[in-house]
């Protein structure tokens, strides 16, 4: 028997603030591809290239809409640590656990920048970012 669970927009909106609650004061770290996306929040950074660390609002997240969060103000990184090419990111919890992971994009991605290339020792910024619990 197949499995094909649907959730109200009600329900979706109380998985994702409860989701994201645990992310504030996070961080969100932003990698090159290397030798791929790894295929999970769990699998361990192996060849990816962080480019770039930025901390997440006390509040980080505002209240779900439609099963959607969105990130309220991301302090950016000043110095970016590699050059490279932005690829994914993963969000980490206060106390360093890897909790979230997405693609980046310049637009309708997880994670938006105003540019893809990072340059070490540049600034990075986070234009949105966003967290979503499937509606049905």
């Amino acid at each position: 028997m197949a499995n094909a669970p649907k959730r109200s927009a009600a329900m979706a909106n109380a998985a994702v603030d409860a989701m994201t609650a645990l992310l504030n004061t996070g961080t969100v770290k932003i990698y090159t591809v290397g030798s791929g996306v790894p295929a999970s929040v769990s699998v361990a950074i192996s060849d990816q290239v962080l480019l770039a660390t930025l901390t997440l609002n006390a509040t980080a997240f505002g209240a779900g809409s439609s099963g959607v969060a969105t990130a309220n103000a991301i302090t950016g990184d000043t110095t970016a640590d590699a050059t490279g090419t932005a690829s994914f990111f993963r969000i980490l919890t206060s106390g360093a656990t890897h909790s979230f992971q997405g693609l980046c994009g310049t637009s309708a991605s997880d994670l938006n920048l105003n540019s893809l290339a990072i340059q070490a020792g540049a600034a990075v910024d986070i234009t949105s970012l966003t967290i979503t619990e499937s509606l049905g």
